[in-house]
């Protein structure tokens, strides 16, 4: 089972059929799955008119109301040359459980148990994992790739700040969420392992690399199909695939260390947490940050900012060009084609009488 986006009809679950004859898209919408009657009977090997039959018995007898199992939804489809919208009738997972059991094949008994298993723990958790594979691999192991999106995910600003916050609430004895010590306690704790993985703090890595004047402003990585404003603060979106690797070694190994020291309820102060982050660093042979670096976080936004102006700037300039060139493009091609059209003929002449 895989999830993607899907545009305008939100995430989309890939479910592929035992046999591997079928494989369907299952719109993950307002926590739960829908399928179009026409979906489900190819799931359950049977005609859209007896899943008709079968909805329409299912709302009659009261075993579901159609409010909340049945939704409007509109679908862009490909048809020729053109994009066509069109909305369609869709049915949540409970009307297409209940369909299952009243079309009694061996395709509607795969599904329960696939739904109630892995759907399930994929639509509680956002993920599915199958621990009996991992413990035990065959072929290509996947386990490797795993740990490394999952490291990659504890790295992330958001992840890593939520966890160091909740870390040191709980074994800091000086601990005051108010404090200005604590407002700035998770930037030096991010610096310091940003410094360890590149030798710059993540102000100074991102002055350093912002370019307005080189693709996507020399990010790496970034949210979206474009570079936007609030990408270019963030200085992991400007790592190297290396430097990725080893911040999210470094922030995950940092992150096992403080929780060991959480669970032996090793109480120690904010202050004597920035010695054991330096402890931690060196203990992993990587160079320290002393102090707090030579560029501020206010200096930096106000760079990287003025910076980004510039490069969108071009980037609208650039694409105003393009759009300029492809409807004089599109024009010339119009032009031509009209060109090669067969001319019409000219009237003919009336002849006048001779005068006698």
């Amino acid at each position: 089972m895989t999830g993607e986006d899907g545009k305008g009809e939100g995430e989309l679950i890939i479910y592929r059929t035992e046999d591997g004859t079928d494989e369907l898209q299952l719109r993950l919408v307002d926590g739960s799955v829908w399928l179009t009657q026409a979906e489900i009977g190819t799931l359950f090997q049977t005609t859209p008119q007896n899943i008709t039959q079968h909805v329409r018995a299912i709302y009659e007898e009261g075993e579901l109301t159609e409010e909340g199992t049945c939704k409007q939804l509109l679908q862009v489809r490909q048809e020729g040359a053109r994009q066509v919208s069109r909305k369609s009738k869709l049915y949540n997972l409970k009307v297409i459980l209940a369909v299952g059991y009243r079309v009694r094949s061996p395709r509607g008994t795969q599904f329960r148990r696939w739904a109630t298993t892995a759907l399930e723990e994929y639509l509680v958790k956002g993920f599915v994992m199958n621990d009996e594979r991992l413990k035990e691999p065959a072929g290509w192991d996947y386990f490797d790739e795993l740990l490394e999106r999952i490291r990659d995910i504890r790295s992330s600003e958001k992840r890593f700040y939520q966890k160091v916050r909740d870390l040191f609430a709980q074994t800091s004895s000086d601990y005051d969420k108010d404090s200005d010590l604590a407002q700035t306690f998770f930037a030096t704790i991010q610096n310091k392992l940003v410094f360890a993985a590149t030798g710059m703090t993540a102000a100074e890595l991102i002055v350093a690399r912002a370019d307005p004047t080189k693709p996507n402003m020399a990010l790496t990585n970034w949210k979206g199909e474009r570079v936007r404003k609030g990408d270019v603060t963030t200085s992991k979106n400007y790592l190297t695939a290396d430097e990725v690797d080893t911040l999210n070694r470094l922030v995950t190994g940092f992150l096992e260390f403080a929780e060991l020291r959480a669970k032996n309820r090793q109480t120690t102060t904010m202050s004597d947490w920035v010695a054991q982050t330096d402890r931690f660093v060196a203990f992993n042979e990587r160079a320290v940050l002393q102090g707090a670096g030579r560029i501020s976080h206010t200096r930096m936004e106000q760079i990287a900012h003025e910076r980004y102006e510039t490069f969108d700037g071009k980037r609208r300039l650039a694409e105003n060009e393009a759009a300029e060139r492809e409807a004089i493009a599109e024009l010339e091609q119009i032009e031509a084609q009209a060109r090669r059209l067969p001319k019409p003929a000219a009237p003919g002449k009336k002849r006048g009488k001779k005068a006698p």
